[in-house]
């Protein structure tokens, strides 16, 4: 599996070497100074093979080495981070959507 960064698509991708087939990829938009991943997804047979994980350490060292903040809105994303706090130096964790006050809407 070979884990590149494809700007064009605003994602990074894992290639099945074999095929050229993208087996899996994690996508994000780019803000001032940082880099927000919004969703990771890897096809049926690809699952369970590490993959995503891959895919998120090699973001993370790029967006490292890029000198940018990592955003994390994919809950995978979130989940992998949450398990390396090597990376915790980086990571900008989203603010939480406000919480409707029900007595506003019933008014």
């Amino acid at each position: 599996m070979n884990i590149q960064h494809n700007p064009a698509e605003h994602r990074y991708e894992a290639i099945n070497d074999g095929d050229g087939t993208v087996a899996g990829f994690a996508a994000y938009r780019d803000q001032p100074g940082s880099r927000a991943f919004t969703h990771t997804q890897v096809s049926d047979a690809y699952q369970g093979q590490g993959i995503a994980s891959e895919l998120v350490r090699f973001a993370a060292d790029d967006v490292r080495a890029a000198g940018l903040r990592l955003v994390p809105y994919c809950p995978y994303v979130a989940r992998w981070l949450k398990k390396h706090p090597e990376y915790s130096g980086i990571v900008d964790w989203p603010e939480p959507e406000p919480a409707e006050n029900p007595e506003e809407t019933t008014r």
